[in-house]
């Protein structure tokens, strides 16, 4: 090997390609919007024809586009709703006032006990209790109205306050939801030092998990008092008096008049509709921040 090929310098080394750049999935996310495009349209289309209509008279519900306003007559429908049959609809409001809210705060109360139970203190028989709770939430609803109609029969409460109030205040769903919130965002030290500077176990508990627990507690109520409100089947089993169902069952009694003559006219019931969505939508609105985090309560522990 001579000098002159030692002290050559190197030729440089071919250029490597650059890797091609992989193609976006442009047609999956295409059609992934489309989906859910789709899914806005359906859910959304029934809210945007109860809004149209409610604006419209008896007799442009069945006249022109049903998806646009016609002859604006919203405030005469809402006044209507408030006048018919003696106003009786405030009534129906008050009452599913009653049974949602009253029965989300206690089912929301329990439903916080039981799950911080489960979740903070060790007994025999707990895993199989919070399995049969878990079994519980996998029951539908409907299933259990004509046994707790027979039931509250026997004790005389149909008919009554209570035969819708007593079991819109258990909701298995909440106690899981409060195990697994307890589990996951009360520290078993911070109640150990409560217990330490003399607090009892009901104060550990008010002072120190309740406050911890609120977001979930929050999102317990708001699904409790929903499925209260929008409840049919029960309230239309166990009351038959007019002056004590809520708005579900006196809404679907409207509309069941339909051709009699002193019936409802079909605008005012589906105004009537629309204003009983009104309290759920400002309910969401005014406790979004603390259900959405009460929603992912547990999933980044």
């Amino acid at each position: 090997m001579t000098l002159q090929t030692l002290t050559r310098p190197a030729e440089p080394a071919a250029a490597v390609p650059a890797r091609t750049a992989r193609p976006p999935l442009a047609l999956s996310r295409w059609l992934v919007l489309a989906v859910m495009l789709l899914s806005a349209g359906y859910f959304l289309l029934p809210v945007w024809w109860l809004v149209v209509s409610a604006t419209k008279t008896s007799s442009g519900l069945f006249t022109g586009n049903g998806f646009w306003f016609g002859d604006f007559a919203l405030a005469d429908n809402v006044r209507a709703v408030f006048t018919a049959q003696g106003g009786i609809f405030s009534r129906w409001l008050l009452n599913s006032a009653l049974y949602a809210a009253g029965g989300a705060a206690l089912s929301t109360l329990i439903s916080a006990l039981a799950g911080y139970a489960l979740a903070k203190y060790s007994f025999r028989g707990r895993e199989f209790t919070f399995n049969a709770v878990l079994a519980a939430v996998l029951i539908p609803q409907p299933l259990l109205a004509i046994p707790l109609y027979l039931m509250f029969s026997q004790v005389h409460l149909v008919n009554t306050y209570w035969g819708v109030l007593l079991p819109s205040i258990v909701s298995p769903f909440g106690v899981y939801l409060a195990r697994i919130y307890a589990a996951a965002s009360v520290p078993d030290e911070l109640i150990e030092a409560g217990r330490m500077d003399g607090a009892g176990e009901a104060r550990v508990f008010v002072t120190i998990a309740l406050r911890l627990m609120s977001p979930a507690l929050v999102t317990m109520f708001l699904f409790q008092f929903v499925t209260v409100w929008t409840n049919y089947l029960l309230p239309v089993l166990m009351l038959a008096d007019d002056r004590l169902q809520p708005v579900t069952v006196g809404i679907v009694g409207w509309q069941a008049q339909r051709g009699i003559g002193s019936a409802v006219p079909y605008n005012v019931v589906i105004t009537a509709a629309l204003v009983s969505v009104i309290p759920l939508v400002l309910l969401f609105l005014s406790l979004q921040r603390h259900w959405r985090s009460g929603l992912v309560a547990g999933s980044l522990k």
